[in-house]
């Protein structure tokens, strides 16, 4: 696996039927389905790093199958209701995870895995599924590194250094979930130092991006995640899609 950044917001994953429903259903392409009542939306990201494949469960149902590391499937439609979802080894019934969560209809969900395999966690969240307020993006960061010290976190506008900036995040540890903050849409790059460092021309970033455009009202979730080891560790993001306003592109 490449060392460079991941920005996975499309689907990474052979998706199959999700639903134990008693509505007909039509499943079309990567995951297009027709019912008959408003469902929920969940789609898992694997930020586990010392797994390989992980095959997807609800109840007996797949959701997907050999999901590797850093991936992102799309939205999978679900009907509303409480479920088990669990986490196998892949082309196994291993079962590495299993955690009850409830879903409501019309509502989307991210359930991520992460930590190491000896503890791999199951999260269950409510993903923004609403345009930002007027002029502004929502961007949710979420720190799934196992090996990386805190950090503070930076969005850094087009044009701008980063000495100009203050971090939008402070002293971000494994297991952070800043909840959707707010921030003018624009061209920015993502940048990652060392808790408390002080920004100077010489400073070496534990993560740097490229510039990336957000449009207006659109919400991101961003995903830190450890990098496959060369040496040292280090730091790699997921870039999660979860709204885009009528009509973006990307």
């Amino acid at each position: 696996m490449s060392a460079k950044p991941l920005h996975l917001g499309r689907p990474h994953a052979r998706l199959v039927a999700a639903l134990a429903a008693a509505a007909t259903v039509t499943l079309t392409g990567c995951g297009a389905i027709v019912t008959s009542a408003p469902e929920a939306q969940v789609r898992i990201i694997h930020a586990t790093p010392d797994t390989s494949g992980l095959d997807i469960y609800q109840g007996p149902n797949a959701l997907a199958f050999n999901l590797g590391f850093g991936a992102v499937t799309s939205y999978i439609p679900l009907t509303p209701g409480s479920y088990t979802i669990h986490a196998d080894t892949a082309g196994s019934r291993q079962v590495l995870s299993s955690a009850k969560a409830t879903f409501a209809s019309s509502t989307q969900y991210t359930v991520l895995l992460g930590n190491s395999a000896a503890s791999l966690q199951q999260l269950t969240l409510t993903d923004q599924s609403q345009p930002a307020p007027s002029g502004q993006i929502a961007l949710r960061f979420i720190d799934q590194a196992t090996r990386i010290n805190a950090v503070d976190i930076y969005l850094v506008p087009a044009g701008q250094k980063i000495t100009a900036v203050t971090p939008l995040i402070t002293s971000a540890v494994f297991g952070t979930n800043t909840g959707y903050v707010n921030v003018p849409a624009g061209i920015y790059s993502l940048i990652m130092l060392p808790a408390g460092t002080v920004p100077a021309s010489s400073t070496t970033a534990t993560y740097a991006g490229p510039q990336v455009t957000y449009s207006v009202g659109s919400a991101r979730t961003i995903i830190l995640i450890d990098q496959p080891l060369v040496t040292t560790p280090g730091l790699q993001v997921i870039t999660a899609e979860d709204f885009d306003p009528p009509g973006t592109t990307s």
